[in-house]
């Protein structure tokens, strides 16, 4: 069980590490507001969320999921229930907000990344990703907190 319990956390620290970090830097780079600088950052988006926010999901998914069925009753744990919803609840607004927003940005940064001047609907779009974005980091914090605390 320590492999598992070691994946879980492994999982959750790129999961995480790459949700915080990755807004942080995506913003200063559109805060240049050089659309070559830009169309790199979004391009980096697609690719660190394919490397790693993929990553950080299974490993944390699969540990978690393998330590709870190991535990007689585990899923009747108040903080287990907790942290697994919030943690479905970030995915399902990746799935069907975020995930496709992203599509559109990147599509938009194809277009602009030779210099051309960045449209108004790129910033449109970008700040609905910003703010999505913020609660879907957000809700895996709480989880996080639900799990370390055992509330």
């Amino acid at each position: 069980m320590a492999l598992w319990k070691f994946l879980h956390l492994l999982g959750v620290a790129i999961f995480l590490g790459n949700n915080l970090i990755t807004p942080f830097w995506k913003a200063m780079a559109d805060r240049n507001r050089d659309s070559r600088v830009v169309a790199f950052a979004q391009r980096m988006v697609s690719l660190t969320d394919k490397i790693f926010t993929i990553t950080g999901v299974t490993l944390l998914a699969m540990g978690g999921y393998v330590l709870a069925g190991s535990q007689p009753g585990m899923w009747s744990q108040s903080w287990l229930i907790w942290g697994h919803a919030l943690f479905v609840a970030s995915g399902l607004l990746w799935l069907f907000v975020l995930i496709p927003l992203q599509w559109k940005l990147g599509r938009m940064a194809r277009e602009f990344a030779d210099g051309s001047p960045i449209p108004d609907r790129y910033w449109s779009l970008n700040r609905m990703w910003s703010l999505v974005g913020s609660l879907s980091s957000l809700l895996p914090l709480v989880a996080l907190w639900w799990m370390v605390v055992k509330g």
